[in-house]
């Protein structure tokens, strides 16, 4: 049976902007986690020399009042990364250290490294992350639109938008720190989500061809129903990998897994659900019909 997509594209939409507004409700009320790539503050890193709970690490450096987000690091757990949004000059972080190493018999040299991020670095980062999206939405707009037509182009930058938007609901809702590898997870969605996007509509454009006498809402489910199980297929064997990485991973890749498993999904829906709807219907309120375009 083939599946209806077109014509649903109102519910599709109003889904996404639901999540979308509830992502925007809870940024604007309890605020974004906001890491100290963008933030500024301060890293410590310390070999542990054995695993242990986040919570004792945190037991141990409560008096301090770091507000502190606390990671393990290493193949087996044995580091931990210490982060806070405050800016903490060098006997300050000698002193956090030698409380650590009093309660966990440490030796000084299980000081690994520390860190200190000023304000600056982070406002140049997100200039950088968003002159990267600019430049790869043009590029891939101008690809597009010389490869099918300037309708496919910004039906897929909209879907890109919507990709983005969803993504930064997730790290809004499950208040996942947000640093330097929340924009190499937008990066990586953004290009996973333009080639499965690109895949339906090289089958749009094949069928145009074909289907002369038929709406473009039939011509977008049938392209859709055509490639539906390889996006799906695509999609799931990506996120076996990636869900290993968040099951079997350290905190910090956990971190990036988890939007990247988010963006995955986001990216196959967008593809599935908005972009080649979205061609259907701005082709439709265009043209009454294919055959006439011919």
């Amino acid at each position: 049976m083939k599946m209806k997509f077109a014509e649903n594209l109102k519910i599709w939409s109003l889904i996404s902007l639901a999540i979308i507004a509830i992502g925007l409700i809870v940024a604007l009320t309890s605020g974004v986690n906001l890491g100290i790539d963008f933030t500024g503050g301060t890293m410590i890193h310390i070999n542990m020399n054995e695993t242990y709970e986040v919570s004792q690490i945190q037991e141990s450096i409560k008096d301090y009042n770091l507000d502190a987000n606390i990671i393990h690091a290493g193949f087996d757990k044995t580091e931990i990364i210490i982060k806070t949004k405050l800016s903490l000059d060098n006997s300050e972080r000698m002193e956090i250290f030698e409380t650590i190493k009093k309660d966990f018999n440490l030796t000084s040299g299980d000081f690994l490294e520390a860190e200190q991020f000023g304000p600056n670095i982070g406002r140049e980062i997100q200039g950088k992350a968003l002159s990267s999206l600019l430049i790869a939405a043009v590029g891939m707009l101008l690809y597009i639109t010389l490869r099918f037509e300037i309708i496919y182009g910004v039906t897929a930058i909209i879907a890109l938008i919507h990709d983005v938007l969803i993504l930064l609901a997730v790290y809004s809702i499950f208040k996942i720190p947000m640093n330097s590898s929340f924009i190499a997870a937008v990066l990586t969605i953004v290009g996973y989500s333009i080639n499965d996007t690109i895949v339906v509509f090289d089958r749009v454009r094949e069928n145009v061809k074909k289907m002369r006498k038929s709406s473009f809402t039939e011509i977008a489910n049938t392209s859709l129903n055509q490639t539906i199980t390889r996006s799906i297929n695509t999609s799931f064997t990506t996120l076996l990998v990636i869900g290993s990485l968040y099951v079997l991973g350290v905190d910090a890749i956990k971190e990036f897994a988890f939007p990247l498993m988010a963006g995955i999904i986001v990216g196959t829906y967008s593809s599935i659900f908005i972009a080649s709807p979205l061609w259907a219907y701005i082709k439709t309120k265009t043209h009454k019909t294919n055959f006439k375009k011919a």
